[in-house]
């Protein structure tokens, strides 16, 4: 037998190898609910607006702060806000910031009305009712609480002069190279809290553009 059929008679004793092709994965099914976190509930707080005694806001908001802790509404009420404003004078050669009012009388609050809700706020000591039609309070609209809230926010960066000025009103310059000149307003620029001043130099009318806070009305 040649080295040939001997090999040829091997191949043929040795067992067929069958492709065994690899089974696909089972799926392991998905558990009821899901494994993604729930989202967190929506709140159904709204901004509402109530109406108090001139000059006490502060102590309203302060009555309403302990109220909704001794009646345990902190899941009901939220936040409580008194818009205001800094604003900047000069009182005696120094620049003075102070907080003013947006709205004198009034006082913001986040909350989720209900009957309990309303009995509470409306019996505070010192508050005269929500702002809205007839007996129903009226919630703010989302962009009228941005409004506002951005409104106090600018304001604590960029303090708005206390005074104001019209045109050709005659000003004293108490500030700069040109105090103790007088003048009078030619252009006001509220963005910028800067005035254009016409001051009288050598006969002449010169503009010069000054801070609010460096003029004061004459």
């Amino acid at each position: 037998m040649t080295e040939q059929e001997q090999q040829r008679e091997q191949a043929e004793q040795q067992p067929e190898q069958a492709e065994q092709q690899p089974e696909p994965a089972e799926q392991q099914p998905e558990p009821e609910g899901g494994s993604q976190p729930e989202p967190p509930p929506e709140t159904s707080k709204q901004w509402y607006i109530i109406h108090t005694y001139s000059g006490f806001e502060r102590k309203v908001a302060e009555s309403l702060r302990s109220r909704v802790q001794a009646f345990g509404l902190e899941d009901k009420i939220g936040r409580i806000e008194i818009p205001t404003e800094t604003v900047a004078e000069r009182r005696a050669g120094k620049t003075v910031e102070t907080q003013r009012l947006f709205y004198p009388g009034y006082v913001l609050v986040e909350m989720e009305m209900n009957d309990n809700v309303w009995h509470v706020v409306k019996s505070t000591p010192r508050v005269t009712g929500f702002v809205g039609t007839g007996q129903t309070p009226t919630p703010l609209s989302p962009e009228e609480v941005d409004q506002i809230l951005n409104r106090a926010a600018i304001s604590a960066e960029k303090p708005k002069p206390k005074l104001t000025f019209e045109r050709n009103e005659p000003v004293k310059i108490i500030e700069g190279p040109f105090a103790n000149f007088t003048g009078v307003v030619d252009e006001i620029n509220p963005d910028r809290n800067t005035l254009r001043v016409l001051v009288t130099i050598f006969g002449r009318a010169t503009p010069v553009e000054l801070d609010f806070l460096q003029v004061e009305k004459v």
